[in-house]
């Protein structure tokens, strides 16, 4: 049987899984009385968390928002996941850097000294490598997550790769973060399927529309379906080269999604994708080997304006 903290930690996860739960639910998923459960929560409200409760056929407890943060509950490998991912990564939220120094000192001054070695530990032999990117902001990233949560439509203004805006009605499902992006995977009630669209492109009306049932996922790894939706997005400019190299080897020297066909044992051909024409160069250029751009003829003036580029920094490099 569960102590009574163990216990109260797994009430707050329920609470925290979803909007409404009723005391005979909580008291069969923790195997306990229903007047445990009411015991647990007059606990959780003495310790400060807002737990609502409403009675009734419909009635149940919810746990609400309070004026502050009450003390956590976190097991030892809880608080040092917690305390390594603010130290490791922003993940492309905007302004967050600071908020999450804040918090991390926090965190370490209630931290036993044990857990604290290991928090230092992973932090001092961790690199973490920042990569460019659109931001998004931390406000904006809950918004979505609460609709998603308790099911609620969402109206948004969307703007396109291509800069075309529109107004979308969707069910939100879930968020997709792909190391440089942020991404919600929804239904489309307009357009009546699955899309996935770049968050740092919406603009969340409000308030939120009605609640809805969710529907079946679009697929089981929402994370996999996110990545090829993203892979077989259309792209602004195409390219192609032929290539004086075997094409496994170039296979091994290019990012996914660029496709290398043979033409016989010593050549081969490239097609590549990008939004932007200084994209596709740059991949040319990790091509490592001679090549002849057959198309874009846009293409050809930027890698000779490159060209051009990359010679006088080299001269101007060897007289210095």
């Amino acid at each position: 049987m569960l102590s009574t903290s163990e216990r109260l930690l797994r009430v707050l996860t329920l609470l925290e899984s979803r909007r409404d739960w009723s005391g005979a639910d909580l008291a069969e998923r923790l195997e306990v009385s229903t007047r445990t459960i009411r015991n647990d929560m007059v606990r959780l409200r003495t310790l400060g968390y807002p737990v609502g409760a409403a009675s009734g056929v419909a009635g149940g407890y919810r746990l609400g928002a309070g004026s502050a943060l009450p003390p956590l509950l976190l097991d030892d490998d809880e608080a040092v996941a917690v305390a390594v991912a603010l130290r490791s990564s922003t993940g492309g939220v905007a302004g967050i850097e600071e908020t999450s120094v804040r918090a991390l000192v926090k965190l370490e001054q209630v931290l036993p000294s044990r857990l604290r070695r290991r928090v230092n530990a992973l932090s001092a032999y961790t690199v973490p490598v920042a990569f460019p990117g659109p931001t998004v902001e931390p406000q904006l990233l809950s918004t979505i997550a609460a609709a998603c949560r308790d099911a609620e439509v969402l109206r948004m203004d969307y703007r396109k790769h291509d800069g075309t805006e529109s107004t979308r009605s969707v069910e939100p499902y879930r968020l997709v973060h792909l190391g440089l992006r942020w991404y919600l995977v929804a239904w489309d009630r307009d357009r009546r399927a699955w899309r996935t669209f770049r968050v740092d492109r919406l603009q969340v009306r409000s308030p939120n529309g009605p609640r809805f049932t969710p529907g079946e996922p679009p697929a089981e790894d929402i994370g996999e379906y996110v990545m090829r939706n993203v892979r077989s997005a259309p792209m602004a400019h195409h390219a192609r080269a032929v290539v004086q190299a075997p094409a496994a080897v170039i296979t091994e020297r290019v990012p996914r999604g660029i496709v290398v066909e043979p033409i016989d044992d010593d050549t081969c051909v490239v097609h590549a994708v990008a939004n932007t024409i200084e994209m596709l160069a740059l991949y040319l250029g990790m091509l490592d080997a001679e090549f002849t751009v057959t198309e874009p003829p846009e293409l050809l003036s930027r890698l000779n304006k490159l060209s051009q580029r990359f010679s006088s920094a080299a001269l101007t490099s060897i007289k210095t």
